[in-house]
């Protein structure tokens, strides 16, 4: 298997295990804190309201939050078609796009590293964020030019050069 795609394989399983692992310390849904789909509708709160009890105390909150889930939501969807039906421009702004969204969602790890409860994050939110690394690593991968590999041999050299002369044929 390729390395591109193990690695946007990899980053589907884990943003997939990272939806039921605890995120947050906050929460009753697990013992042990937030599961990761309960923390996507937290995330999503500004647009699609979900508890009453669940307000953003700034404005700059809000839309990084909901920067945040809509990054999930372009993962699970967008992801899935620009693998299989991308050209590679689209696979290279898609891996930029995910690598912005790695860089914009460490916002989380950035307000509870410096709040009140500095280690409240959990497993889920780690394996979350990595998958966004890996699902970016993988694409720039998948959109890279044909890798231009020097001939190593001079009969190799000469076959390079005659394939690349435009009246050359290759007869039998």
């Amino acid at each position: 298997m390729k390395k591109p795609t193990t690695l946007i394989w990899a980053a589907w399983l884990i943003q997939g295990v990272a939806w039921f692992l605890p995120v947050i310390g906050e929460g009753t849904s697990l013992p042990e804190g937030l599961p990761g789909w309960q923390a996507f509708r937290v995330a999503s709160g500004a647009i699609w309201p979900y508890r009453r009890d669940v307000a953003f105390e700034h404005w700059y909150n809000a839309v990084l939050a909901t920067i945040s889930a809509a990054s999930t939501l372009l993962f699970i969807l967008g992801s899935v078609w620009v693998v299989w039906f991308g050209s590679r421009t689209v696979r290279r702004v898609s891996a930029w796009i995910a690598a912005s969204a790695f860089v914009i969602n460490a916002h989380w790890y950035v307000f509870v590293f410096f709040g009140p409860e500095p280690n409240d994050l959990k497993i889920g939110y780690f394996l979350w964020w990595l998958s966004f690394l890996l699902l970016a690593w993988g694409l720039f991968g998948l959109s890279g030019a044909k890798a231009h590999v020097l001939p190593t041999s001079p009969s190799s050299r000469v076959s390079e050069a005659k394939s690349q002369s435009p009246g050359w044929s290759n007869r039998i």
